[in-house]
């Protein structure tokens, strides 16, 4: 289990589902939409409208595309997603 980034700052935060551990599955809040007071999501850093998130529940950090506005062309979004070597 990875410790919590040092850019995790709980005034940060996004509700995105984790692809690692669905802690919201069953939650009513979280299927109706909404904001749930407990699964939301750290947000680490975005860069247009790629986010960088980590989930407090097991630690588990990864980018979500969310799509929003037109800040990076498409070609910019896939190499932006891309695992540096």
């Amino acid at each position: 289990m990875l410790p919590l980034d040092p850019q995790a700052d709980i005034g940060r935060r996004a509700w995105v589902a984790c692809p690692n551990c669905a802690d919201q599955q069953g939650c009513a809040t979280c299927g109706q939409g909404r904001t749930c007071s407990e699964h939301w999501r750290y947000l680490l850093s975005n860069v247009g409208s790629l986010l960088h998130l980590q989930c407090p529940s097991c630690t588990h950090i990864w980018a979500h595309e969310t799509h929003f506005g037109a800040t990076r062309t498409p070609w910019e979004r896939i190499i932006s997603g891309l695992r540096r070597r």
